[in-house]
């Protein structure tokens, strides 16, 4: 479990004309004695704070001093470690919230910042995307946007960290003869202590439907089942073995700058299982290998995909990113087994 000081909420806000009120909604809901703090003043001094990170975008869906910020947060290894975090993006338009927000989770999380599951409450301009949560709970899309700020923000207060993880789930969809991204899970399993309790599952031949949009409450039915109206080998041990591991390690091979089918495949189908439960105590981890580059991009999609929307917890540098193209290539890399055997170091501890 990490180690952090009790420390007042810091509520991270990159200054433009829109931040004003953000600030003004933020600020009844943040806990008494919370700080708004200007990064433009420096992120140094921060570890092991409660972070709360709020940006507010203008019409081109930019914000000058952000940018800055996330510049900062890209150069600065260690900058934020033994922080855990949540973020509130609000937008002038449609898009580019969701964009902003994963940006910066993975730029925070490679400096050493954990992340809440769900950490993420954005509002675009016409709060249409609250529509849903206003009709649920019986009230307008701005009063829905509110609620949602204020349940981030008491998870955050509330946040006591996780026990060290006894279970661990490795997901793939490659052949085992020919995969840099196995070759990969191997050093980093071998670092795994005899105490864990490994299993790996495939998702490779085509054996993993992918989901085609139940209705919500067909898909609240089954979910509460146990299980998925489409069945199969999801339902059968994929689902059971979420729900017994603390950490899901997702072994994503990067060829087309995004995810295998099948594993975009278990993301969707997940939905029954988390419409069933929520996952905020199960860690997630990427050991993601690209074949040239784009590892990053891999790593926004299991952010958003899995911590952002399925909700599980993002511990610190949650992922390894190594770039090997030819069969075999991985374990010749310079210090590959010294940096798979210290991430597994990192999995138990954080």
């Amino acid at each position: 479990m990490m180690e952090r000081q009790k420390e007042t909420m810091l509520v991270i806000l990159p200054p433009n004309e829109y931040s004003g009120k953000l600030r003004d909604l933020l600020g009844p809901l943040v806990p008494e004695g919370c700080v708004f703090h200007d990064p433009a003043d420096g992120l140094e001094g921060l570890r092991g704070k409660k972070l709360l990170f709020a940006v507010a975008l203008d019409e081109g869906g930019c914000n000058p001093a952000y940018y800055q910020m996330l510049s900062a947060l890209r150069r600065g290894d260690g900058l934020l470690d033994s922080c855990i975090a949540g973020v509130v993006v609000t937008g002038v338009g449609e898009l580019y919230t969701k964009d902003v927000a994963r940006d910066l989770v993975l730029a925070a999380n490679l400096a050493g910042c954990a992340f809440l599951g769900r950490p993420l409450v954005e509002a675009t301009g016409s709060l249409r995307n609250f529509q849903v949560q206003a009709q649920i709970h019986g009230t307008d899309e701005r009063t829905a946007f509110r609620m949602a700020a204020a349940e981030l923000v008491g998870r955050l207060t509330d946040w006591e960290g996780l026990p060290p993880p006894r279970r661990v789930l490795a997901l793939h969809a490659s052949a085992r003869a020919t995969s840099n991204t196995l070759a990969l899970w191997e050093l980093v399993k071998a670092g795994l202590p005899e105490t864990a309790e490994v299993r790996e599952l495939c998702l490779q031949n085509g054996a993993l439907a992918d989901c085609i949009g139940c209705s919500y409450t067909a898909c609240l039915h089954f979910g509460q089942q146990g299980g998925c109206f489409y069945g199969g080998p999801m339902v059968d041990e994929v689902f059971p073995a979420v729900r017994e591991c603390d950490a899901l390690v997702m072994l994503c091979a990067n060829y087309n700058d995004a995810l295998a089918a099948n594993l975009t495949a278990f993301v969707n189908r997940l939905t029954a299982l988390f419409r069933q439960s929520r996952f905020y105590d199960k860690r997630l981890y990427g050991l993601i290998v690209s074949g040239y580059s784009g590892g990053d991009l891999i790593a926004r999609q299991l952010i958003s995909g899995l911590n952002m929307n399925k909700s599980f917890y993002l511990p610190p540098r949650f992922c390894m990113l190594e770039t090997a193209n030819e069969k075999g290539s991985l374990v010749k890399l310079p210090g590959i087994a010294q940096r798979g055997a210290a991430f597994a170091v990192r999995m138990m501890a954080e």
